[in-house]
């Protein structure tokens, strides 16, 4: 947690100084990438956790690979006892089914189907890490920003500890959303709405962006998307229905780190607040795309963040979604909430002193929350006070 803390802190430092230079020199990009590999193989050589999500990733490819349905399969069923292997006996939730959308569950199954193992699949998500690198680089030279702004994202502290450390699909999803950025930015529109799609069937998170390609994608576009969507989940059919899974026991039940669903939680039906957070997402999209004709990456970062706030369950590694879009001064707020968060790994601390997992105490949140809090409004405040030092509008990838 000391050394968490610390390199969170040191994040924080080295953006503020990434935002105030317009440019560095290339070595200091690439001894800075070179550092980011080094930890990623640090982490990398370290197990995941006896029931990390990882293991219901593995569960759920070899599933697949054997002629079951994730969808349906309950892991702790004696049926399926002789299915588990040394990686999978441990999973997290094994009374129920999967939750994980038809674009994650390919993924796992196709990661699987070269080796199936944990390290495989961290292997595999560490690849998209360094993917999202390259496509942020293109996207920093096609719009005239600095190249070491993509150490912003290369530097956070989340990825050695949710990607290469525990291992989550999430990095997965916010590859295919940094692939449609760039797409918008070079006017691919097709390439856009898909790759909008297919991050949507690794977790529903992104739906709540569809406002800001509202006329930035054509109708066709659109449906082609949709389209690629629907026959991802053609394997998974049943009777016609398209399969959920879990997820309904998961919006129903699963309470972590959620400030405003916790407080809303005892006055309306959990449905009625999942709703909610999708739409306070995309209201936020929406307003965004009418009061700002240009693009620029932090349009994706805000609806999302105001998405996971409502959320019923704010894992640190959701916030993997979020890391991408945070190279800009603007969403500083947000940079600091995925250092915030730390506080809450001390939930797998105390388990593993054998505490039973619950409510974190309220003085996490309160750290967590307050500090992201109290920075918004002494940000809000210099900006009322002083409006012609923050005139500068975010650099743009591209009209609307």
């Amino acid at each position: 947690m000391a050394s968490l803390t610390l390199a969170g802190i040191v994040y924080l430092l080295a953006i503020r100084e990434f935002f105030a230079t317009p440019r560095f020199s290339w070595h200091v990009v690439v001894v800075g990438l070179v550092l980011t590999a080094v930890w990623q193989i640090e982490f990398l050589r370290l197990p995941a956790g006896p029931d990390d999500d990882i293991h219901r990733y593995v569960w759920d490819g070899r599933l697949q690979r054997l002629g079951y349905n994730p969808y349906f399969v309950v892991p702790s069923d004696p049926a399926v006892k002789g299915l588990h292997t040394s990686e999978t006996r441990t999973l997290n939730n094994p009374d129920l089914p999967s939750p994980y959308p038809a674009g994650a569950q390919l993924f796992f199954r196709a990661v699987t189907a070269i080796q199936e193992s944990t390290f495989a699949l961290k292997v595999a998500f560490v690849v998209c890490e360094f993917a999202i690198v390259l496509v942020l680089l293109d996207i920093l030279r096609r719009t005239g920003q600095g190249a070491h702004l993509v150490l912003a994202f290369a530097w956070n502290p989340l990825l050695v500890i949710e990607v290469a450390g525990s291992g989550h699909i999430d990095i997965v999803g916010a590859l295919l959303l940094v692939v449609s950025a760039a797409a918008l930015v070079r006017r691919w529109r097709a390439t856009a709405a898909v790759a909008l799609g297919l991050a949507i069937a690794v977790k529903f998170l992104p739906l709540v962006l569809l406002p800001l390609y509202w006329k930035r994608v054509r109708i066709r576009d659109a449906i082609l998307a949709v389209g690629v969507v629907g026959l991802l989940y053609v394997p998974f059919l049943n009777h016609g229905r398209i399969p959920i899974g879990s997820l309904g026991t998961y919006v129903q039940n699963f309470r972590f780190n959620g400030p405003v669903f916790s407080a809303l939680d005892r006055v309306a039906p959990p449905r009625l607040l999942a709703g909610l957070a999708v739409l306070v997402g995309s209201l936020t999209a929406a307003w965004l795309r009418s009061t700002s004709p240009e693009w620029s990456p932090e349009w994706f970062a805000w609806p999302l963040a105001a998405t996971l706030l409502c959320a019923p369950a704010v894992f640190p590694w959701y916030l993997l979604w979020l890391v991408p879009f945070l190279a800009s001064p603007s969403t500083f707020v947000i940079s600091l909430w995925t250092v915030s968060v730390i506080p809450t790994y001390l939930m797998w601390h105390w388990r593993t002193l054998g505490h039973p997992w619950g409510t974190l105490p309220g003085w996490v949140m309160l750290l967590e929350y307050g500090c992201v809090a109290m920075t918004a409004a002494i940000i809000l405040l210099c900006r009322i006070t002083h409006p012609a030092a923050h005139r500068a509008q975010p650099t743009s990838l591209g009209s609307g």
